[in-house]
């Protein structure tokens, strides 16, 4: 369940919006100030949201915002009694995603933190997605430096996971083994040098059902290269 850090000099504001979260099932955290709210963040890694007062002592909203922003990116719905343009304005430019202002409906609060804590987890969605390329019961995984086949791990050196993920980048396009090899070595490539044909080589043994009639990694004759993204 999410956990959201709820920041207020106010106890009683704290504990209003305590309950009303704690009855929809959220985990909460407290703090009277910024301070302590950059404190909470050091020592709990799993804040998901953070509601959070503009004017405080030791530490206003403002500032703990800026600071907030330097290590996480986690939606933040700004509370202030203020209500001139002005301070909306400066509140969204630190950093916060919302806005609200004080006396507030907090089942309209509710709703504005269902709303943010969705937008993140379809942006998180998003971006695990990106990190994916599928080729047909290959599914690769660049952030994770993995690749698996029919759900099963393959175990790749790194420098075969870069020639996969290279090929796998842009099927159909054919490369050279001079393009390979100085995308992959990162540096110049020499014509008697067959390092290129013996990972792929290699690479087939790992992926292929059959590595010499290859379904995945096809050769093009004098050419290169090139992965099939349908048979």
């Amino acid at each position: 369940m999410n956990t959201i850090l709820v920041v207020d000099d106010d106890p009683e504001i704290r504990d209003i919006i305590h309950v009303y979260l704690r009855n929809e099932g959220y985990t909460i955290i407290e703090a009277a100030n910024g301070e302590e709210a950059l404190q909470a963040f050091e020592h709990q890694a799993s804040i998901q949201l953070v509601i959070l007062d503009v004017m405080m002592p030791k530490m206003d909203g403002i500032q703990a915002c800026f600071k907030i922003r330097e290590i996480s990116d986690v939606p933040i719905i700004m509370l202030s009694a203020k209500e001139e343009d002005i301070d909306k304005i400066t509140g969204l430019t630190t950093g916060a995603d919302d806005y609200m202002t004080k006396p507030f409906n907090p089942l309209e609060l509710l709703a504005r933190v269902r709303a943010q804590l969705r937008r993140q987890n379809l942006l998180s969605k998003k971006e695990e997605i990106k990190d994916l390329i599928i080729i047909r019961d290959l599914i690769i995984d660049k952030s994770k430096h993995s690749v698996k086949k029919n759900n099963k791990e393959i175990s790749l050196t790194p420098l075969e996971f870069s020639i996969l993920e290279l090929l796998s980048s842009r099927p159909g396009q054919v490369f050279s083994p001079e393009q390979i090899y100085e995308t992959v070595w990162n540096e110049p490539y020499g014509y008697s040098d067959n390092t290129v044909m013996v990972h792929i080589r290699n690479l087939r043994e790992k992926i292929e059902d059959t590595p010499r009639s290859p379904q995945y990694i096809k050769t093009v004759w004098g050419v290169g290269y090139k992965i099939e993204a349908t048979i």
